[in-house]
């Protein structure tokens, strides 16, 4: 059985992270076809991708993308049984609205069913300093079961470009979403930066 992916994109800085993501999605159906996968979008998803990665992005994708009134998406009810959802980047807005219960688009109801029917949501903040409201609304994702996994990069695998830095983010995402990945070696695995390293 395939397993069932939403990815939600929404305006913060970092789409960088959600391209790496669905190319490596992408890799996956061409080399396993065990994966099926629905984009969402919010309302100015488009216009920072085209920013930070040049393009537009419903061209760019390549998976089916929904509109943010789109209900009739599969992934707007629980029945549909679609295991898990990543939002990446996810803004500070979205991340309160998801808090708070909010399902005002396609998106945020995506969210909402994940956590209600108890599946996996990964949220991946983008955003520094954080305040306290954002601080507290990240706290009751955390507490209503979603997974808060920030854009910080891991250096000690000592990437040497900006598209190692960003794969240390999306490969636990990857993790996270039930998929296995070999881009990035785990910590204390043949090869890694942990190998002899001394405290």
């Amino acid at each position: 059985m395939k397993r069932k992916i939403v990815v939600g994109i929404t305006g913060a800085s970092g789409a960088p992270y959600a391209k790496r993501l669905l190319g490596l999605l992408h890799e996956r159906v061409r080399a396993k076809d065990d994966v099926e996968v629905g984009v969402c979008l919010s309302a100015t998803a488009s216009e920072v991708w085209k920013i930070e990665c040049g393009g537009d992005l419903r061209e760019s994708i390549g998976f089916p993308t929904w509109g943010m009134r789109d209900y009739n998406a599969p992934f707007a009810s629980g029945s549909a049984g679609w295991h898990a959802m990543a939002i990446v980047p996810c803004s500070m807005g979205t991340a309160a609205r998801i808090a708070h219960g909010i399902s005002d688009t396609l998106l945020t109801r995506a969210a909402d069913v994940m956590l209600k029917e108890r599946r996996t949501l990964v949220v991946v903040p983008r955003e520094t300093p954080l305040s306290v409201i954002h601080l507290e609304n990240l706290t009751a994702l955390a507490r209503a079961g979603a997974l808060v996994l920030p854009a910080m990069p891991a250096f000690y695998g000592r990437p040497e470009t900006l598209d190692q830095a960003i794969d240390t983010v999306v490969a636990r995402m990857l993790s996270h979403l039930g998929l296995e990945q070999e881009i990035v070696k785990a910590w204390g695995t043949s090869g890694s930066a942990s190998e002899g390293a001394t405290r």
